[in-house]
Protein backbone atom coordinates (compact mmCIF):
# COMPACT_ATOMS: atom_id res chain seq x y z
CA UNK A 1 0.00 0.00 0.00
CA UNK A 2 1.45 3.19 -0.85
CA UNK A 3 1.40 5.30 2.39
CA UNK A 4 1.64 8.90 0.65
CA UNK A 5 -1.65 8.50 -0.96
CA UNK A 6 -5.47 9.13 0.59
CA UNK A 7 -6.75 6.68 -0.84
CA UNK A 8 -6.79 3.64 -2.05
CA UNK A 9 -6.03 3.03 -6.13
CA UNK A 10 -7.13 -0.19 -6.82
CA UNK A 11 -10.72 0.57 -5.48
CA UNK A 12 -11.01 3.83 -7.25
CA UNK A 13 -10.43 2.31 -10.44
CA UNK A 14 -12.74 -0.41 -9.64
CA UNK A 15 -15.92 2.36 -9.01
CA UNK A 16 -14.73 4.29 -12.10
CA UNK A 17 -14.78 1.57 -14.58
CA UNK A 18 -18.34 0.00 -13.27
CA UNK A 19 -19.96 3.51 -12.90
CA UNK A 20 -18.69 4.06 -16.81
CA UNK A 21 -19.27 0.80 -18.12
CA UNK A 22 -22.62 0.84 -16.45
CA UNK A 23 -23.58 4.24 -18.11
CA UNK A 24 -22.64 3.24 -21.73
CA UNK A 25 -24.77 -0.03 -20.93
CA UNK A 26 -27.25 2.10 -20.07
CA UNK A 27 -27.67 4.10 -22.75
CA UNK A 28 -27.36 1.24 -25.40
CA UNK A 29 -30.16 -1.27 -23.46
CA UNK A 30 -32.63 1.87 -22.88
CA UNK A 31 -32.77 3.77 -26.26
CA UNK A 32 -35.48 1.45 -28.09
CA UNK A 33 -37.25 1.28 -24.19
CA UNK A 34 -37.56 4.89 -24.53
CA UNK A 35 -38.62 5.49 -27.72
CA UNK A 36 -41.47 2.86 -27.37
CA UNK A 37 -42.74 4.59 -24.54
CA UNK A 38 -42.83 7.73 -26.25
CA UNK A 39 -40.02 9.36 -24.61
CA UNK A 40 -37.09 10.66 -25.71
CA UNK A 41 -34.21 8.07 -26.87
CA UNK A 42 -31.50 9.46 -24.05
CA UNK A 43 -34.25 9.84 -21.44
CA UNK A 44 -32.81 7.56 -19.43
CA UNK A 45 -29.46 7.62 -20.13
CA UNK A 46 -29.78 11.72 -19.19
CA UNK A 47 -31.73 11.01 -16.23
CA UNK A 48 -28.72 8.18 -15.08
CA UNK A 49 -26.06 10.76 -16.34
CA UNK A 50 -27.67 13.16 -13.68
CA UNK A 51 -27.92 10.90 -11.01
CA UNK A 52 -23.98 10.04 -11.33
CA UNK A 53 -23.33 13.74 -11.00
CA UNK A 54 -25.55 14.02 -7.65
CA UNK A 55 -23.72 10.84 -6.21
CA UNK A 56 -20.36 11.86 -7.50
CA UNK A 57 -20.82 15.37 -5.24
CA UNK A 58 -22.58 13.66 -2.52
CA UNK A 59 -19.96 11.01 -2.06
CA UNK A 60 -17.39 14.11 -2.04
CA UNK A 61 -19.34 15.76 0.44
CA UNK A 62 -19.24 12.54 2.64
CA UNK A 63 -15.44 12.27 1.94
CA UNK A 64 -15.12 15.25 4.20
CA UNK A 65 -17.61 14.61 7.07
CA UNK A 66 -15.85 12.52 9.88
CA UNK A 67 -17.01 9.14 10.68
CA UNK A 68 -18.04 9.75 13.97
CA UNK A 69 -20.36 12.19 13.07
CA UNK A 70 -22.24 9.25 11.66
CA UNK A 71 -21.90 7.21 14.96
CA UNK A 72 -23.79 10.20 16.73
CA UNK A 73 -26.37 10.15 14.17
CA UNK A 74 -26.87 6.40 13.05
CA UNK A 75 -30.25 5.85 15.57
CA UNK A 76 -32.11 9.36 14.08
CA UNK A 77 -31.17 8.23 10.59
CA UNK A 78 -32.74 4.67 10.86
CA UNK A 79 -36.23 5.81 13.02
CA UNK A 80 -36.41 8.47 10.27
CA UNK A 81 -36.16 5.81 7.39
CA UNK A 82 -38.11 3.49 9.23
CA UNK A 83 -41.07 6.61 9.60
CA UNK A 84 -40.91 6.84 5.94
CA UNK A 85 -41.45 3.23 5.21
CA UNK A 86 -44.81 3.43 7.24
CA UNK A 87 -45.56 6.42 5.71
CA UNK A 88 -45.43 5.34 1.96
CA UNK A 89 -47.83 2.43 3.08
CA UNK A 90 -50.51 5.03 3.75
CA UNK A 91 -53.06 4.97 1.11
CA UNK A 92 -53.18 8.02 -1.37
CA UNK A 93 -49.49 8.40 -0.32
CA UNK A 94 -47.95 6.83 -2.66
CA UNK A 95 -48.77 5.67 -6.48
CA UNK A 96 -48.36 2.33 -7.55
CA UNK A 97 -46.09 1.26 -10.01
CA UNK A 98 -46.22 -2.46 -11.33
CA UNK A 99 -47.85 -3.66 -7.83
CA UNK A 100 -45.59 -2.15 -6.09
CA UNK A 101 -45.90 0.75 -3.90
CA UNK A 102 -42.08 1.24 -3.58
CA UNK A 103 -41.37 4.97 -4.38
CA UNK A 104 -42.11 8.16 -2.72
CA UNK A 105 -43.06 11.21 -5.53
CA UNK A 106 -42.15 14.35 -4.69
CA UNK A 107 -43.11 16.44 -8.24
CA UNK A 108 -41.64 14.10 -10.82
CA UNK A 109 -39.19 13.03 -8.66
CA UNK A 110 -39.40 9.94 -7.30
CA UNK A 111 -37.46 8.47 -3.70
CA UNK A 112 -37.06 4.98 -3.21
CA UNK A 113 -36.89 4.79 0.51
CA UNK A 114 -35.61 1.11 0.33
CA UNK A 115 -32.38 1.75 -1.25
CA UNK A 116 -31.82 4.44 2.01
CA UNK A 117 -32.93 2.32 3.99
CA UNK A 118 -29.96 -0.46 3.41
CA UNK A 119 -27.33 2.14 4.13
CA UNK A 120 -28.91 3.15 7.48
CA UNK A 121 -29.18 -0.48 8.36
CA UNK A 122 -25.65 -0.57 8.22
CA UNK A 123 -25.06 2.35 10.42
CA UNK A 124 -27.08 1.69 12.71
CA UNK A 125 -25.90 -1.92 13.20
CA UNK A 126 -22.17 -0.95 13.40
CA UNK A 127 -22.55 1.70 16.09
CA UNK A 128 -24.76 -0.93 17.96
CA UNK A 129 -22.09 -3.84 17.56
CA UNK A 130 -19.51 -1.18 19.05
CA UNK A 131 -22.16 0.34 22.06
CA UNK A 132 -22.43 -3.54 22.82
CA UNK A 133 -19.91 -5.38 22.21
CA UNK A 134 -19.81 -7.54 25.30
CA UNK A 135 -23.72 -8.16 24.83
CA UNK A 136 -23.58 -9.19 21.44
CA UNK A 137 -21.17 -11.63 22.23
CA UNK A 138 -22.16 -13.00 25.62
CA UNK A 139 -26.00 -12.84 25.76
CA UNK A 140 -28.67 -13.53 23.57
CA UNK A 141 -30.58 -10.49 24.25
CA UNK A 142 -27.62 -8.66 22.30
CA UNK A 143 -28.78 -10.60 19.05
CA UNK A 144 -32.13 -10.74 19.36
CA UNK A 145 -32.14 -6.87 19.90
CA UNK A 146 -31.41 -5.92 16.67
CA UNK A 147 -32.88 -9.22 14.62
CA UNK A 148 -36.39 -7.76 16.16
CA UNK A 149 -35.33 -4.73 14.39
CA UNK A 150 -34.46 -6.26 11.25
CA UNK A 151 -37.85 -7.80 11.42
CA UNK A 152 -39.97 -4.67 11.54
CA UNK A 153 -37.91 -3.34 8.77
CA UNK A 154 -38.34 -6.53 6.67
CA UNK A 155 -42.13 -6.18 7.68
CA UNK A 156 -42.54 -3.00 6.30
CA UNK A 157 -40.03 -3.61 2.85
CA UNK A 158 -41.97 -6.83 2.47
CA UNK A 159 -45.72 -4.54 2.24
CA UNK A 160 -44.81 -2.46 -0.97
CA UNK A 161 -43.83 -5.45 -1.64
CA UNK A 162 -39.99 -6.00 -2.27
CA UNK A 163 -38.67 -9.39 -1.28
CA UNK A 164 -35.56 -9.05 -2.98
CA UNK A 165 -34.30 -6.14 -1.09
CA UNK A 166 -35.48 -7.55 2.36
CA UNK A 167 -33.18 -10.69 1.22
CA UNK A 168 -30.32 -7.97 0.70
CA UNK A 169 -30.90 -6.40 4.00
CA UNK A 170 -31.19 -9.55 5.88
CA UNK A 171 -28.31 -11.23 4.66
CA UNK A 172 -26.35 -8.13 5.01
CA UNK A 173 -27.44 -7.69 8.91
CA UNK A 174 -27.01 -11.31 9.77
CA UNK A 175 -23.23 -10.85 8.07
CA UNK A 176 -22.24 -7.95 9.86
CA UNK A 177 -23.53 -9.90 13.46
CA UNK A 178 -21.61 -12.70 12.44
CA UNK A 179 -18.47 -10.32 11.93
CA UNK A 180 -19.41 -8.63 15.21
CA UNK A 181 -18.62 -11.34 17.45
CA UNK A 182 -21.65 -13.23 17.73
CA UNK A 183 -21.12 -16.86 18.77
CA UNK A 184 -20.77 -19.32 15.93
CA UNK A 185 -24.10 -21.55 17.06
CA UNK A 186 -26.36 -19.17 17.76
CA UNK A 187 -25.95 -17.39 14.56
CA UNK A 188 -26.51 -20.48 12.90
CA UNK A 189 -29.48 -21.54 14.80
CA UNK A 190 -31.21 -17.87 14.52
CA UNK A 191 -29.95 -17.23 10.82
CA UNK A 192 -31.48 -20.81 10.01
CA UNK A 193 -34.84 -19.16 11.69
CA UNK A 194 -34.55 -16.12 9.35
CA UNK A 195 -33.90 -18.07 6.38
CA UNK A 196 -36.85 -20.21 6.92
CA UNK A 197 -38.93 -17.29 7.65
CA UNK A 198 -38.04 -16.25 4.11
CA UNK A 199 -38.94 -19.58 2.95
CA UNK A 200 -42.11 -19.46 4.31
CA UNK A 201 -43.19 -16.08 2.78
CA UNK A 202 -41.86 -17.25 -0.63
CA UNK A 203 -44.40 -20.67 -0.04
CA UNK A 204 -47.48 -18.67 0.98
CA UNK A 205 -47.17 -16.56 -1.94
CA UNK A 206 -47.98 -18.59 -4.97
CA UNK A 207 -46.69 -15.77 -7.67
CA UNK A 208 -43.86 -15.64 -5.54
CA UNK A 209 -43.58 -19.42 -5.20
CA UNK A 210 -43.63 -19.38 -8.83
CA UNK A 211 -41.10 -17.14 -9.59
CA UNK A 212 -38.84 -18.88 -7.23
CA UNK A 213 -39.28 -22.16 -9.24
CA UNK A 214 -39.79 -20.92 -12.79
CA UNK A 215 -35.79 -20.98 -13.10
CA UNK A 216 -35.11 -24.43 -12.58
CA UNK A 217 -36.68 -25.14 -15.97
CA UNK A 218 -37.58 -22.07 -17.83
CA UNK A 219 -37.94 -23.24 -21.21
CA UNK A 220 -40.91 -25.61 -19.49
CA UNK A 221 -43.20 -21.88 -19.73
CA UNK A 222 -41.42 -20.44 -21.62
CA UNK A 223 -43.93 -17.47 -22.46
CA UNK A 224 -45.15 -17.03 -18.60
CA UNK A 225 -43.11 -17.82 -15.76
CA UNK A 226 -39.57 -18.81 -17.67
CA UNK A 227 -40.12 -15.91 -19.91
CA UNK A 228 -37.55 -13.66 -18.32
CA UNK A 229 -35.04 -16.09 -18.18
CA UNK A 230 -35.03 -17.50 -21.28
CA UNK A 231 -34.87 -14.15 -23.04
CA UNK A 232 -31.56 -13.78 -20.64
CA UNK A 233 -29.90 -16.84 -21.57
CA UNK A 234 -30.66 -16.19 -25.24
CA UNK A 235 -28.77 -13.01 -25.13
CA UNK A 236 -25.63 -14.55 -23.54
CA UNK A 237 -25.65 -17.42 -26.25
CA UNK A 238 -26.22 -15.08 -29.03
CA UNK A 239 -23.22 -12.74 -27.58
CA UNK A 240 -20.57 -15.64 -27.67
CA UNK A 241 -16.98 -14.94 -26.23
CA UNK A 242 -16.76 -11.48 -28.17
CA UNK A 243 -20.15 -10.12 -28.25
CA UNK A 244 -22.71 -9.13 -31.02
CA UNK A 245 -20.91 -5.47 -30.80
CA UNK A 246 -21.78 -2.18 -28.46
CA UNK A 247 -25.42 -1.29 -29.79
CA UNK A 248 -26.27 -4.51 -31.78
CA UNK A 249 -28.37 -6.63 -29.26
CA UNK A 250 -31.81 -8.22 -30.67
CA UNK A 251 -32.64 -8.91 -26.81
CA UNK A 252 -32.91 -5.16 -25.90
CA UNK A 253 -35.52 -4.46 -28.41
CA UNK A 254 -38.17 -5.39 -26.35
CA UNK A 255 -37.63 -9.48 -26.06
CA UNK A 256 -36.24 -8.76 -22.46
CA UNK A 257 -37.85 -7.34 -19.77
CA UNK A 258 -35.86 -4.43 -17.81
CA UNK A 259 -33.07 -4.40 -20.01
CA UNK A 260 -31.72 -1.30 -18.36
CA UNK A 261 -32.14 -2.27 -14.84
CA UNK A 262 -32.64 -5.87 -13.76
CA UNK A 263 -30.96 -7.35 -16.66
CA UNK A 264 -28.29 -5.25 -17.80
CA UNK A 265 -26.31 -7.66 -17.23
CA UNK A 266 -27.38 -9.88 -19.83
CA UNK A 267 -27.43 -7.45 -22.36
CA UNK A 268 -24.06 -6.19 -21.87
CA UNK A 269 -22.73 -10.55 -22.13
CA UNK A 270 -24.91 -9.82 -25.52
CA UNK A 271 -23.19 -7.02 -26.83
CA UNK A 272 -19.52 -7.50 -25.07
CA UNK A 273 -19.48 -10.96 -24.81
CA UNK A 274 -18.23 -13.45 -22.44
CA UNK A 275 -15.09 -11.78 -21.76
CA UNK A 276 -16.44 -8.71 -20.79
CA UNK A 277 -19.14 -10.56 -18.39
CA UNK A 278 -16.40 -11.91 -16.63
CA UNK A 279 -14.19 -8.57 -16.49
CA UNK A 280 -17.04 -7.35 -14.68
CA UNK A 281 -17.05 -10.01 -12.50
CA UNK A 282 -13.30 -8.95 -11.82
CA UNK A 283 -14.38 -5.19 -11.21
CA UNK A 284 -16.87 -6.63 -8.41
CA UNK A 285 -14.65 -9.11 -6.61
CA UNK A 286 -11.77 -5.66 -6.36
CA UNK A 287 -14.38 -3.75 -5.32
CA UNK A 288 -15.73 -6.05 -1.92
CA UNK A 289 -12.21 -7.04 -1.66
CA UNK A 290 -10.39 -3.74 -1.05
CA UNK A 291 -13.78 -2.78 0.93
CA UNK A 292 -13.17 -5.64 3.06
CA UNK A 293 -9.39 -5.00 3.35
CA UNK A 294 -10.29 -1.03 4.54
CA UNK A 295 -12.87 -3.08 7.12
CA UNK A 296 -9.81 -5.03 8.15
CA UNK A 297 -7.32 -2.46 8.50
CA UNK A 298 -9.84 -0.14 10.68
CA UNK A 299 -10.58 -3.15 12.90
CA UNK A 300 -7.14 -3.85 13.66
CA UNK A 301 -6.39 0.29 14.61
CA UNK A 302 -9.26 0.23 16.82
CA UNK A 303 -11.74 2.02 15.15
CA UNK A 304 -14.64 -0.87 15.46
CA UNK A 305 -17.39 1.56 13.95
CA UNK A 306 -15.50 2.19 10.79
CA UNK A 307 -14.86 -1.51 10.49
CA UNK A 308 -18.37 -2.82 10.93
CA UNK A 309 -19.63 0.17 8.30
CA UNK A 310 -16.77 -0.99 5.75
CA UNK A 311 -17.59 -4.39 6.31
CA UNK A 312 -21.64 -3.87 5.93
CA UNK A 313 -21.12 -1.98 2.79
CA UNK A 314 -18.55 -4.96 1.58
CA UNK A 315 -21.52 -7.68 1.71
CA UNK A 316 -24.51 -5.33 0.79
CA UNK A 317 -22.60 -5.11 -2.73
CA UNK A 318 -20.98 -8.30 -2.75
CA UNK A 319 -24.18 -9.90 -2.17
CA UNK A 320 -26.81 -7.82 -4.15
CA UNK A 321 -24.38 -7.94 -7.32
CA UNK A 322 -23.96 -11.93 -6.91
CA UNK A 323 -28.11 -12.20 -6.79
CA UNK A 324 -28.43 -9.91 -9.95
CA UNK A 325 -25.66 -11.89 -12.01
CA UNK A 326 -27.17 -15.15 -10.65
CA UNK A 327 -30.65 -14.29 -11.88
CA UNK A 328 -29.16 -13.30 -15.38
CA UNK A 329 -27.27 -16.03 -15.47
CA UNK A 330 -29.98 -18.84 -14.49
CA UNK A 331 -28.42 -19.86 -10.75
CA UNK A 332 -30.80 -18.27 -8.90
CA UNK A 333 -34.63 -17.39 -8.99
CA UNK A 334 -35.75 -14.10 -11.03
CA UNK A 335 -35.29 -10.91 -8.24
CA UNK A 336 -35.99 -7.34 -8.94
CA UNK A 337 -32.37 -6.17 -7.85
CA UNK A 338 -30.14 -4.05 -9.62
CA UNK A 339 -26.73 -4.13 -10.26
CA UNK A 340 -25.12 -1.91 -8.02
CA UNK A 341 -23.32 1.05 -9.66
CA UNK A 342 -24.43 -0.16 -12.99
CA UNK A 343 -27.89 -0.72 -13.40
CA UNK A 344 -30.45 2.33 -14.13
CA UNK A 345 -31.72 3.89 -10.70
CA UNK A 346 -31.35 6.78 -9.30
CA UNK A 347 -31.76 6.53 -5.95
CA UNK A 348 -29.84 2.68 -6.14
CA UNK A 349 -26.71 4.73 -7.80
CA UNK A 350 -26.96 8.05 -5.54
CA UNK A 351 -27.00 5.86 -2.19
CA UNK A 352 -24.30 3.40 -3.49
CA UNK A 353 -22.08 6.40 -3.96
CA UNK A 354 -23.13 7.51 -0.62
CA UNK A 355 -21.79 4.45 0.52
CA UNK A 356 -18.46 4.65 -1.37
CA UNK A 357 -17.72 8.03 0.04
CA UNK A 358 -18.15 6.76 3.63
CA UNK A 359 -15.51 3.49 2.49
CA UNK A 360 -13.18 6.46 0.93
CA UNK A 361 -13.16 8.76 4.43
CA UNK A 362 -12.57 5.55 6.42
CA UNK A 363 -9.61 4.38 3.88
CA UNK A 364 -8.40 8.54 4.49
CA UNK A 365 -8.78 8.28 7.86
CA UNK A 366 -6.43 5.28 8.34
CA UNK A 367 -4.14 6.41 5.84
CA UNK A 368 -4.09 9.83 7.56
CA UNK A 369 -2.58 7.91 11.36
CA UNK A 370 -0.07 5.88 9.09
CA UNK A 371 1.35 8.80 7.90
Amino acid sequence: MNQKAFFDAWLLLAVALLLGLGLVMVTSSSVTLAENQGLAFLRYANHQAIALGLGLLAALVVTYIPIEFWQKISAPLLLINIFLLIFLLIPGVSRQVNGSVRWLFIGPISIQISEFVKLAMILYIASYLVRRKDEVKNNISGFLKPVILLTIVAGLILLEPDFGTVIVIVATVMGMLFLGGVPYRRFISLFGLAVSGLLLLSVASPYRMARLTAFLDPWADQFNTGYQLTQSLIAFGRGGIFGAGLGNSIQKLLYLPEPHTDFLYAVLAEELGLFAAILVLVFFCILVGRIFSIGRSAILAKEPFSGFIAYGIALWFGLQSMINIGVNIGVLPTKGLTLPLMSYGGCSVIVALVALGLVFRIDYEQRRKII
